[in-house]
């Protein structure tokens, strides 16, 4: 019986998803089990040390050519790079081409998960180029730094739903790759019942 378990599951994950589907997934984890504690992390490497070693349970993330091999993975949906501005930004204003969004100023994003390299990539083959007036860590804060200045945040579609609330999202000009969120976990904890009900429950 699910109501009987006292456990702590470690989840590593970005801000971001903990944010656009954390209230939703501890819903679903209180009603089925009320002694279950989810404990968030950041993702701050991209080695499977931590699903290894058990101090982490279940990992959220993009899976690339680093992923370790030896990882259980499911994936969970494909998102779409947007651009997002602040809600009265000269860019909202109208259409947005590739000359208005190069000639605008960037946050950049220096994540592992995502290659930002894919915009210079993209907007070279228009033979325009972006200036990035700062960088910073992760999503959040980008979407942040934008909401309260000039500049364009390059951002996660779904990953972000939650924190660009209130801001103006624009699609992209030009074409990037999509990017595939995947669930992944150490295959000592496959067979566990308490752990594919939480898989369970984050696929929901």
């Amino acid at each position: 019986d699910l109501r009987l378990i006292a456990r702590t599951f470690t989840l590593r994950t970005s801000e971001g998803f903990v944010e656009t589907f954390g209230p939703a997934l501890l819903r679903c984890v209180t009603k089925d089990a009320p002694g279950v504690r989810l404990r968030f992390v950041a993702r701050q490497t991209r080695d499977a040390a931590g699903l290894r070693d058990g101090s982490v349970d279940l990992e959220t993330g993009v899976v690339d050519a680093t992923t370790s091999p030896e990882l259980r993975q499911v994936p969970l949906f494909a998102d779409r790079m947007v651009g997002v501005v602040r809600a009265k930004h000269p860019l909202g204003t109208r259409r947005v081409t590739a000359a208005r969004y190069a000639a605008a100023a960037h946050i950049g994003i220096s994540r592992q998960t995502v290659d930002q390299g894919w915009v210079e990539e993209a907007l070279a083959g228009l033979g325009l180029e972006r200036t990035v007036m700062t960088s910073v860590s992760g999503f959040a804060t980008a979407i942040a730094v934008a909401r309260g200045s000039e500049l364009v945040a390059t951002v996660p579609e779904h990953h972000t739903a939650a924190l660009r609330a209130g801001m103006r999202t624009f699609a992209l000009p030009f074409k990037l790759p999509s990017i595939l969120v995947s669930m992944l976990w150490h295959p000592r904890m496959h067979a566990d019942p308490v752990h594919a009900w939480l898989r369970d429950c984050v696929r929901k």
